[in-house]
């Protein structure tokens, strides 16, 4: 990987990346990790990285295959994939520069099998210790609780680590015991279109989402025959397929709401576009999450959501701004009718449009591209230093992160003076910056080593993670910035 200044995926251009994930964007039950990974890895390979891919091979699909300029290898199903996995890395022994090892419950357990002068940086979207149950049998399930939990630790060990969302990185902290650094690399979302036409007359209630039993899609038909009594004209518009398809027909019928609720199934990104384009709100009623990746499409469009507050999808609604987020379940039925009656407020519904694409603007796949490669270097740095005895720069306090904003200077080359995986926004006046690893008090200290005494700083907030280091407090967002991870 170069050793050079410059933008960290500029630094990547050359390297060998495999990168390990369950499935690929062409597997019939991708989702939204699959999506995650293939988008940063599809601008790493346009950058001139060289990506290639190890992931389960379904029925039906080719073993191997060129996707966006990523090479995929397929072998194995659900579980065989990771032994086999495991036998590949020990071929490979020296044949990649850097691994990405994606885990979606089940690590891959990389550190394991490959060189041990190979960076490794693990990716974790949620934990998934109470969806164990859901799945397997008793004993399976605590297996998968000890492999994601006390033997991933063990395994991975200090290496760093990508979690999508703060609330992940709570979750990895408290429930795994992980020690090594988390950054948090969030996800992308589509590009915020142009709004063209009305919302539709009726109050219309939207929902995308994976008909899977964690989604909970059922405890929110069983509040909706409450809504439409105090909401005339209520419709509800459900998108998605899922083994919980043909529950859920049963269930509309049980509750009499054939009149209400729509579950359209699949359907394509244009069917899908076009009733968000009309939506009022919509919701997410999920037991937990990484990241609320239909939320933030839904606030593309213009779209709130009330939400129930759980890891990840607290993340994604800001609330009182984006949207609501509800506490317990029993008060998501008062919660939804009070938001369309605010919805059906026009000045008010303009406000709530603007703030929730002023929000989706902030996440773009390019920064997430930017931010993951920023700890895949990071993570080479520090195993190099080990490996030498070097000191660090900088020494990390846990998770804290610091926002700096002082008078821009054009004399300053600041992608000399930060660790790559800080983040700098620069307007045409100021400077932004979000360090990652020091309180308010170092961060002070090093500013005035550079030789910047009027800085005002303070501890990021989750906004500051998620979004960028130039967010306004409580979501108030707006301008358009351009963000890179420094050296």
């Amino acid at each position: 990987m170069n050793a050079v200044h410059g933008t960290a995926v500029e630094q990547l251009v050359g390297a060998r990346v495999l990168v390990l994930n369950w499935r690929d964007v062409r597997h019939p039950l991708a989702g939204g990790a699959e999506q995650y990974i293939h988008q940063i890895s599809r601008r790493w390979v346009a950058a001139g990285v060289h990506v290639s891919w190890l992931t389960a091979r379904p029925s039906g699909q080719l073993a191997r295959e060129t996707i966006d300029g990523i090479h995929v290898t397929r072998a194995g199903g659900d579980l065989t994939l990771y032994p086999r996995a495991a036998l590949r890395l020990r071929r490979l022994r020296g044949g990649v520069d850097a691994i990405i090892d994606c885990q979606n419950g089940i690590p891959f357990f990389a550190p394991a099998f490959s060189h041990p002068d190979v960076p490794i940086v693990q990716v974790v979207h949620h934990v998934h210790q109470d969806q164990f149950a859901t799945r397997f049998a008793p004993p399976m399930a605590a297996i998968g609780r000890f492999l994601e939990g006390r033997v991933a630790r063990a395994v991975y060990g200090s290496r760093a680590t990508a979690a999508v969302s703060p609330s992940t990185r709570v979750e990895l902290r408290r429930r795994l015991g992980f020690t090594g650094p988390i950054f948090v690399v969030p996800n992308g979302t589509i590009d915020v279109p142009t709004l063209s036409g009305p919302r539709d007359p009726d109050p219309t209630l939207v929902v995308v989402t994976r008909l899977v039993r964690h989604k909970r899609v059922d405890l929110l038909l069983g509040e909706i025959a409450g809504v439409a009594r105090q909401v005339p004209r209520l419709r509800v518009e459900i998108v998605g397929d899922g083994p919980e398809l043909r529950r859920l027909h049963g269930l509309v019928v049980d509750l009499g709401l054939q009149r209400t609720v729509t579950l359209h199934g699949y359907l394509s990104d244009a069917e899908r576009d076009g009733l968000l384009q009309r939506a009022w709100l919509t919701t997410s009623t999920s037991a937990a999450e990484g990241w609320g990746c239909s939320i933030i499409e839904a606030a593309a469009w213009g779209v709130p959501c009330v939400a129930l507050l759980v890891p990840g999808v607290r993340d994604s609604v800001v609330d009182g701004v984006t949207g609501w987020l509800v506490e317990r379940p029993a008060q998501l039925r008062d919660v939804v009718v009070a938001a369309l009656r605010e919805l059906a407020e026009e000045d008010r519904a303009r406000e709530i449009v603007a703030a929730c694409q002023a929000w989706a603007r902030c996440f773009s796949w390019d920064r997430s591209a930017e931010l993951l490669a920023g700890v895949l270097l990071d993570e080479a740095g520090r195993a190099a230093r080990a490996r030498t005895g070097a000191p660090e720069r900088r020494k990390a306090r846990s998770d804290i992160a610091t926002v700096a904003s002082f008078p821009r200077r054009d004399t300053v080359d600041w992608r000399e003076r930060l660790r790559i995986t800080d983040q700098v926004v620069v307007d045409d006046d100021r400077v932004t910056l979000l360090l990652n690893g020091c309180d308010d008090f170092d961060a002070a200290a090093l500013l005035r080593r550079h030789g910047v005494l009027d800085a005002t700083t303070r501890l990021a907030t989750r906004e500051d993670l998620l979004a960028g280091p130039d967010v306004a407090p409580h979501g108030r967002l707006g301008r358009d910035r351009t963000a890179t991870g420094l050296q």
